[in-house]
């Protein structure tokens, strides 16, 4: 029928403008630091069966059989959109607060309501109680804090912090832990380049950083976004024809509908 082709088309039409949101997402944070790229994932909707010849029921003597029908779809249906945890680039910013994780894990922070949340953005700064936290002032966890006397901060690959003083002394502050869980893909993005567990991404384990499992910390690092331009914009053009190819077979089925109606008219 006219109208099921109608419904089809406009349900890819509708599937690709949620393709071109998700990468407009994608391209919009290009620049985030530790961002991840989502891939809009779609399932075709369910199938009906059409005679293929619709007077073969009404003829006498003539079965109904498989082989009289065929499968028709009923078009596209977004299913969602999948977080893509590929290791962005590792550029150096020289800044002693700035850390990179350099494989598997997250930053652990504490949200102002006690609850944690989970990150790749390690450009951390200081405040006022000598805390580590991010631009949104969410504490690093495990914490630590830097007196007066602190003129600089050490972290090691394995997460160690140990604090320069001003006689070029050293203590050790505790060491940096990570996160990792067995499902990525089902951690829930809340902005602010923070993620929190769900019960599809399961429970965090921690770790030392560099064991089974974990990444390395650089310090003096930031992992830039893993979003490839160039890939993106293949895929924007390729959602653009999709779109394109869905509308023009909206307008063929318009007139093939008025071609019926003026074959009824006649």
């Amino acid at each position: 029928m006219p109208t099921r082709a109608l419904r089809t088309a406009a349900s890819g039409m509708y599937a690709q403008q949620i393709n071109i949101e998700v990468i407009s997402n994608n391209i919009a944070n290009i620049s985030t630091t530790g961002f991840k790229k989502n891939k809009a994932e779609f399932q075709d909707l369910m199938y009906q069966e059409v005679n293929v010849n619709p007077l073969s029921s009404a003829t006498p003597g003539v079965l109904e059989n498989s082989t009289n029908k065929i499968q028709v779809g009923n078009g596209v249906k977004p299913a969602s959109a999948q977080k893509i945890f590929r290791q962005g680039d590792i550029t150096t910013t020289n800044n002693p607060f700035d850390f990179a994780i350099q494989g598997e894990g997250f930053f652990q922070v504490k949200k102002s309501d006690g609850s944690f949340a989970y990150t790749r953005d390690g450009s951390f700064k200081v405040n006022a109680e000598g805390k580590l936290v991010t631009a949104s002032g969410y504490i690093l966890e495990p914490d630590f804090t830097l007196n007066s006397d602190v003129i600089g901060i050490s972290v090691s690959k394995d997460g160690s912090v140990e604090a320069i003083q001003n006689d070029q002394s050293t203590i050790s502050l505790g060491t940096i832990e990570l996160a990792r869980f067995m499902n990525n893909g089902g951690l829930i993005s809340i902005g602010d380049n923070l993620y929190v567990e769900s019960p599809s991404s399961g429970q965090p384990i921690l770790g030392t950083p560099g064991s089974q499992g974990f990444g390395e910390i650089n310090q003096g690092y930031l992992e830039s976004s893993n979003v490839d331009i160039v890939e993106e914009m293949i895929s924007m053009i390729a959602a653009q024809r999709a779109y394109e190819i869905n509308s023009k077979t909206v307008k063929t089925v318009e007139e093939m509908m008025t071609m019926a109606n003026n074959l009824k008219r006649g």
